[in-house]
């Protein structure tokens, strides 16, 4: 008789309104829509206990609601990596390991003590709604017992205590799914922060995308972790009303007549151990199907971003056949996982509906032997039914199940890797290339040895070091061998060789990014905080992971420069200071404190003070862009990649750092899309600003602005001799150097 709980009524008859009561928890920021379980029919919802319909929608079309097939994709814009569809599946012991990995940080956190406290509230009203589900299954009977007596004073005196039930009840049930997704979301936000300070941390996002480690990390981060808060909260209060249901309706049904209760033992055992054998490859297709479909909008994506290029080779049939092919991937995919999911729902659907009859079945002949009471049988449906919600999970759940097995499979896969990349360096274990942070005001550091151990003049000067450093591939190619220089104050360097000599990948070096080799890179810079030397192979700034080379002097310009999401304002202030204006000019209210304040947020290099207004126009006049200004204003936001020229992306380069006053500048050709007269005047304006640069180009106008020239040329696989020469630039080399092309 109408017990309120938190899925449908579930002692009611099949004459009564369908799901007066249905709160099915949903992912956050997800369309909320009820599993199959909970969109059969009336009868059949109205007969089924579920504590709670599993949260799991999968960004694939298949949302974990069989009747419905969305097929909206929401996946990431990440490298996709050819991954076999022939993967193993991960044991149990695996899943439960990956599991409790992924889900034990926010609960030892700095958040932890409003995490406990939320989740005992939502404990406490789940034991309050089976308790209201218990008494209103003692309501029911002497409800029924009165219709079936025609007593119509005890009928209406019941019809009071069901309205007085309802008033305490309904309340108690929205105060727990509220709190419930309450603490769902406060849990995925604090585990999103945790993921994307690892995945931004030590170049794990470099080192994922260049090496193609694992598929769509971004996804993980967005729909698999919003996933798995919801269901992992949703399963756990499930098993905890599950066991509390399955103590107070025992007693009932075993009080009633205990061969039903035996008879729903074995129905639940069967049922359990059919749905394993049915739905057995489900884990591994949906775990295909997100990756799939990530892939199928990755390449969306890539054509958003290269329209132009694409529309100039007049690439469109190519791009369609592409997509196509990766769409015919997903879809091939999805039919076998709804093949699956049929021959699953064929034996549940089964499942549901005999039970309505199972229960009543039982006990009639104890009815028409007049030995119990027409709502006791009332009352024994409603406890056969809870009862069987109990111990029949895995039946009821089973597509959820094997879901939420690929999200937990695919977040500890990632969680894994980015553990792995903070304690060693990705590319090889024995990597061996170390970058150095010597802080020279420090007064143990006012000397310094050469590599020979004798003391250096002018020490205080000398910026870079780099010492016997030699570069080699993935594959054990070396690219550069044995390189040993020194880089002062003035000392501008330009580097110069045939495309593939390994050029960039000396900068890369450099900048911490290429770590296959061996050898030493000492920076020399000027900090005022404590820290004397700082490793980066060694992971010494595991104390302060977001400290950059931008934060002490150093900035790197790559050929295309990397244009941020946001205005032309931030676009200047990137990424030496931060400029993060609320949503949408909303102020931020209601936030938990970890999202208020992230690491590294605020200006992360104090040699300067944050530019004004002024500043900013004046140094976009500085680099001949003072006409965005009145185009476009400093405060709005475009899509700065699709407006900007490639030279005009190179001149806002320069005018960042012109900003930051750095102490050294790494240029990988970032004036390869200028013309000479503008190529010209930005280096000009550098070599005002006082700043020592490292360049690499081509053109032979560069030698006018460095003092010495390394030419590397490429390794010989058979000669043990250096690949690379380093000269002073005067008059007579720049006769030699325009000999050899330059």
């Amino acid at each position: 008789m109408l017990p309120l709980h938190s899925s449908s009524f579930t002692s009611f008859p099949c004459t009564t309104i369908s799901n007066f009561y249905t709160s099915p928890a949903m992912p956050l920021f997800r369309r909320k829509s009820s599993l199959s379980s909970s969109s059969s029919s009336s009868c059949n919802s109205n007969s089924i206990k579920s504590s709670y319909f599993i949260p799991f929608t999968c960004t694939h079309f298949l949302k974990l609601k069989p009747q419905k097939r969305n097929s909206s994709i929401k996946c990431s814009s990440s490298s996709i990596p050819p991954v076999s569809d022939a993967r193993k599946l991960p044991d149990v012991g695996t899943l439960y390991r990956r599991f409790l990995t992924v889900a034990k940080p926010y609960w030892s956190s700095e958040d932890k003590v409003q995490a406990r406290l939320q989740l005992a509230a939502v404990f406490a009203l789940t034991l309050g709604t089976t308790g209201i589900s218990v008494a209103f299954s003692f309501l029911g009977r002497d409800f029924y017992n009165a219709l079936a007596n025609k007593d119509q004073d005890q009928f209406m005196k019941q019809l009071l205590y069901y309205l007085g039930g309802f008033s305490v009840g309904i309340p108690v049930f929205v105060l727990r799914d509220y709190a419930k997704e309450t603490l769902s979301l406060r849990w995925r936000s604090w585990m999103t922060t945790f993921y994307m300070k690892r995945y931004l941390q030590n170049h794990s996002f470099y080192k994922i995308q260049s090496q193609s480690t694992i598929d769509n990390p971004d996804q993980r981060i967005v729909d698999d972790l919003s996933t798995f808060t919801g269901t992992a909260l949703a399963f756990s209060l499930t098993l905890f009303n599950a066991a509390i249901d399955l103590i107070s309706f025992s007693n009932i049904l075993f009080g009633i007549y205990p061969p039903l209760f035996i008879v729903l033992l074995i129905y639940s055992i069967g049922g359990t151990a059919i749905s394993i054998f049915l739905g057995k490859g489900l884990v591994n297709l949906n775990f295909l199907q997100e990756k799939k479909e990530a892939d199928f909008r990755y390449g969306l994506v890539r054509v958003r971003e290269n329209a132009e290029s694409i529309a100039f080779y007049s690439g469109e049939e190519n791009e369609l056949q592409m997509l196509v092919q990766r769409f015919s991937s997903a879809f091939q995919n999805l039919t076998r996982l709804l093949v699956a999911s049929r021959n699953l729902d064929f034996f549940t659907s089964g499942y549901r509906y005999f039970i309505q009859i199972l229960p009543a079945a039982v006990v009639a002949p104890l009815y028409f032997s007049g030995k119990i009471e027409f709502g006791v049988i009332n009352q024994s449906v409603s406890a056969f039914n809870h009862i069987l919600g109990d111990v029949s999970l895995i039946v009821y759940q089973f597509q959820a199940i094997s879901a939420f097995s690929a999200v937990i499979d695919r977040l500890g896969e990632f969680d894994d890797l980015l553990d792995s990349n903070i304690s060693e360096n990705l590319t090889d274990s024995t990597s061996n290339v170390y970058v150095v942070y010597q802080n020279v005001t420090s007064p143990t550091n006012q000397t310094l040895l050469d590599s020979s151990g004798s003391l250096t003049e002018g020490s205080s000067k000398k910026l870079v070091d780099l010492e016997h450093l030699t570069l080699v591939t993935p594959e054990k190619s070396t690219i550069l061998m044995d390189l040993t220089l020194s880089i002062n104050e003035k000392d501008n360097l330009l580097i110069t060789g045939p495309s593939g000599s390994g050029k960039t990948s000396l900068l890369r070096a450099m900048a911490g990014l290429w770590t296959s080799g061996s050898g030493k890179i000492t920076f020399y810079v000027k900090e005022t905080d404590d820290h004397q030397s700082v490793s980066t192979h060694e992971n010494a700034e595991e104390s302060d992971p977001f400290k950059s080379r931008t934060s002490r002097g150093i900035i790197f310009l790559p050929q295309k420069p990397y244009m941020v999401l946001g205005s032309l304002r931030q676009q200047l202030l990137y990424p030496t200071w931060a400029e993060i204006p609320t949503l949408d000019g909303v102020e931020q209210t209601g936030c938990p404190p970890f999202l208020l304040q992230t690491e590294g947020s605020g200006c992360v290099f104090t040699r300067s003070l944050k530019p004004t207004t002024e500043d900013l126009i004046k140094v976009l006049e500085d680099v001949r862009l003072g006409y965005l200004v009145p185009r476009f204003g400093l405060d709005s936001t475009y899509e700065w990649s699709s407006i900007l020229s490639l030279g005009e992306q190179q001149r806002l380069a320069f005018a960042r750092l012109l900003l930051a006053k750095p102490y050294l500048i790494l240029l990988d050709e970032s004036t390869s899309a200028l013309d000479e007269d503008n190529e010209d005047h930005l280096y000009r304006l550098i070599e005002a600003a006082d700043v020592t640069y490292v360049s690499i180009g081509h053109r032979r106008s560069l030698i006018n602005y460095h003092s010495k020239v390394l030419n590397i040329k490429k390794m010989d696989p058979q000669s043990p001799e250096r690949n690379w020469t380093i000269k002073p630039i005067n008059q007579e080399a720049r006769i030699r150097l325009s000999e050899i092309g330059l």
